[in-house]
């Protein structure tokens, strides 16, 4: 072990800006929590290398806390919050209402401030800590969060030879009981929280909530989040409740791998379930929500579908005489009836004529086709 501390030791007080006398202390306390491991781990009494194994337990949790110090305190919290809620999304749902995507996001957040001041509190124990203590400088909430993420993914054993990640029962015990009104987000454990009030006024949870999620809003920020509650809202009123879950955890960019298993699937069903999810982001895209998404991608009308002059050019004189004047008619913001009266046509017809027009700019947009005509196929 004292190999350990000193590599421990060394590479903390090298990639960091922490005192010399933290870098010891969070150094002696993975090396006990790595002895502790390895001496109660059947598995790894039973190998070859008992020195190899207890290397690389600390060179894992090395990692981690330096992967948090790197993202600071507000990303580092970010990140922590966004793997752990990737971990327990499906397993949370609103009690005896339809899971819609928001009301989910809701309930998660709640279930995880429990998870915090558990950890917190285990920490301590673990540690030997006193009750009162509280990370204080950046090098002791990222070893904190790190051991967080490690104490959510817990192995638990179950019957039947079985294990389970501790965060996973807990979610699925939570959800089925009323959410309790705690008061505790990451921020506030790592002021020194331990589950009672301690004498300060409560926070109501919808206000914890609100802190945690505030940040700069910028123009193309908030349009994002916009975009992605309406595709949220057309996926949950189309009844694809699977291909909403399934863009939630794209939202957090986990591997295909990953997302298998978070919702017990196949690389075949993944695969068809992507495919699925593309065909509805297409009709999002192109016709129920066409002028938000070309906004956000910069591609309005106003900036001409998001086409160069030359391909634009291109593009409008491939089209028929009454598709420019659709066009026409479009970016001067007439209503789709008075556009098809003007035309001769149903709604329904004119609203099929247009997404036509809107995949042709797509695929020219992304260089797909030379562009040079508008397809009349259905």
């Amino acid at each position: 072990m004292e190999a350990i501390f000193q590599l421990l030791f060394s590479e903390l007080k090298q990639s960091t800006q922490s005192s010399e006398q933290n870098c010891y202390e969070v150094a002696t306390r993975i090396t006990a929590e790595v002895a502790r491991i390895c001496s109660e781990s059947r598995r790894i009494q039973a190998s070859d290398d008992i020195d190899e194994a207890s290397m690389s337990l600390a060179r894992h949790r090395l990692n981690q806390c330096l992967k948090y110090y790197q993202l600071g305190s507000h990303r580092g919290r970010v990140e922590l919050h966004s793997t752990l809620s990737a971990i327990v999304y499906r397993y949370i749902t609103p009690p005896q209402v339809q899971s819609s995507y928001q009301a989910r996001l809701t309930l998660i957040e709640d279930f995880l401030q429990t998870i915090y001041i558990e950890s917190l509190n285990a920490f301590r124990r673990e540690n030997q800590l006193a009750a009162t203590y509280r990370p204080r400088t950046l090098l002791e909430l990222a070893e904190y969060m790190g051991f967080t993420e490690r104490y959510g993914k817990r192995r638990i054993p179950l019957p039947g030879h079985r294990t389970q990640q501790l965060i996973i029962l807990r979610a699925q015990t939570f959800s089925q009981q009323q959410p309790p009104e705690t008061m505790v987000d990451i921020e506030q454990a790592a002021e020194g929280a331990s589950g009672e009030a301690e004498g300060r006024p409560t926070i109501p949870l919808p206000q914890v909530r609100e802190q945690m999620a505030q940040e700069p809003d910028l123009p193309e920020d908030t349009l994002r989040t916009v975009v992605i509650q309406e595709l949220m809202n057309y996926l949950e009123d189309k009844q694809q409740q699977d291909c909403a879950d399934y863009f939630a955890l794209r939202l957090q960019d986990l591997p295909a791998n990953e997302i298998e298993a978070i919702l017990g699937l196949s690389a075949r069903q993944r695969d068809y379930l992507q495919q699925r999810f593309k065909y509805h982001l297409v009709r999002f895209a192109l016709s129920h929500h066409w002028e938000l998404v070309h906004q956000w991608l910069e591609a309005d009308l106003e900036r001409n579908l998001g086409l160069t002059p030359q391909q634009w050019q291109s593009f409008h004189s491939g089209l028929t005489p009454q598709q420019q004047e659709l066009l026409r008619l479009k970016q001067q913001g007439t209503e789709d009836s008075a556009i098809a009266q003007h035309l001769g046509c149903t709604v329904t017809q004119l609203q099929k004529q247009w997404t036509k027009l809107l995949e042709q700019a797509w695929e020219i947009r992304n260089n797909l086709i030379s562009g040079t005509g508008a397809s009349t196929d259905e």
